[in-house]
């Protein structure tokens, strides 16, 4: 029976690498499968790893139609065995319900990897359906570590240094020619999320001279 497995993790917990892998293990068994994706780093239609591995795939926007997708192909007398969906966190609530309609209906397994929260520590609509959905939940043992070595478990985003818990779900990168801001995302524990404590203000507070005993 064909299922609808959800493989999660924070970021760097190496979800695109196991997506990757994943196609390949299959592929090499003879199982032909299709590779999608979501806003990646390394641009539109392409499933890459922070390892540097990249496969060409098939971007998912808000309007795209899994089960339209996998009917017309077969309908075409293509052959689809199973689905590598990546950064499945931003595909809507109605795009993981087709998903689950394809294992459902046509039998056909789907691997879908994505994050659980936002920066502000919020469900992805995606994600929660995910939860709902799945089959099977895998959480990736592979442990990403904040600054402090502890576990990471949050996701956090900063904008010109500064870490925000409010704003757009999705910055893919600078949207203001004249003042541009530099975007980046790190991963924390939950003290250190709480916290607003990110690893360079970490270090800015820890070179911070120490007050003087008189005054």
């Amino acid at each position: 029976m064909a299922e609808l497995h959800f493989f999660t993790g924070t970021m760097d917990s190496g979800k695109s690498t196991l997506a990757l892998q994943t196609n390949h293990n299959h592929a090499a068994r003879g199982r032909i499968g299709s590779i999608f994706t979501a806003h990646d780093r390394a641009g539109e239609a392409t499933l890459s790893s922070r390892l540097g591995l990249t496969h060409e795939a098939i971007e998912v926007g808000a309007e795209f139609d899994f089960w339209r997708y996998v009917v017309d192909t077969l309908t075409r007398g293509g052959r689809i065995d199973y689905l590598i969906c990546d950064e499945a966190q931003f595909y809507t609530p109605e795009q993981i319900d087709q998903l689950a309609k394809v294992v459902d209906e046509l039998q056909i397994d789907v691997f879908a990897f994505g994050i659980l929260t936002d920066f502000r520590s919020v469900l992805f609509p995606g994600s929660a359906r995910l939860v709902e959905l799945a089959d099977r939940m895998h959480v990736l043992q592979v442990e990403a570590l904040c600054w402090c070595g502890k576990r990471a478990t949050h996701n956090a985003r900063t904008e010109n240094g500064v870490m925000m818990t409010e704003g757009e779900v999705v910055v893919v990168g600078d949207t203001d020619d004249h003042d541009p801001v530099e975007v980046a995302y790190e991963v924390l524990c939950r003290q250190h999320h709480r916290r607003r404590l990110t690893a360079a203000r970490a270090r800015a507070v820890s070179m911070a001279p120490e007050p003087l005993p008189f005054g």
